[in-house]
């Protein structure tokens, strides 16, 4: 017996592979989106052909069955999943670099140390807040590094202002990496 010949077929079968497909094409455009705006240009444009080709199959779909609300609820439905899982898969994958911005008031000579010994790059400036002397330390680290650079605070400072924001691009610049890299990285610094 084929499936596609039952009476549900055009009231459970169809809604649900339209439902399917928008949560497919609506997550691959929140990627494409994040894969963007970190600068990763090469990798976007394969997740927006994906994008386009499932939205295809979704809206072919559709338009097939414009009588019949339930496939409506299916695309609005698939649109809302989508966008959720989209914004879970894009912090999962933790792609691209954030700049990490920590002002303390207390001595941050011990913070300091802990994230260069974490093998975390960091500028230090003195700096004057509303309430007297403060010390602003700079960052910027890969995303996914951001749990471990953010305890390391949390245990030195737990007063300290944070804050995060994205970074398109940065060169120059000390980045930890796997163990050997960071070797590399310590030798030439030593080095100079």
């Amino acid at each position: 017996m084929n499936f596609q010949n039952l009476e549900l077929w055009p009231l459970v079968g169809i809604p649900l592979l339209i439902f399917c497909a928008r949560i497919c094409d609506v997550t691959m455009g929140t990627l494409r989106i994040a894969l963007i705006s970190r600068g990763l240009l090469k990798t976007a444009p394969l997740a927006g052909f994906f994008e386009s080709l499932i939205w295809l199959v979704a809206i072919g779909q559709v338009v097939k069955h414009l009588d019949t609300p339930i496939h409506y609820l299916a695309w609005a439905g698939g649109y809302a999943t989508g966008t959720y899982f989209g914004v879970l898969l894009e912090e999962k994958l933790a792609l691209g670099l954030i700049s990490v911005r920590v002002i303390t008031e207390n001595d941050a000579s011990d913070l300091l140390q802990s994230l260069g010994q974490a093998a975390f790059g960091v500028t230090s400036f003195a700096a004057r807040g509303l309430q007297g002397r403060v010390r602003l330390i700079f960052s910027v680290i890969r995303r996914r590094e951001l749990g471990r650079y953010l305890e390391i605070v949390r245990e030195q400072q737990p007063k300290a202002f944070i804050s995060i924001s994205d970074v398109r691009t940065a060169t120059e610049g000390f980045f930890a990496g796997p163990r050997h890299q960071l070797a590399e990285q310590m030798g030439r610094a030593r080095s100079k």
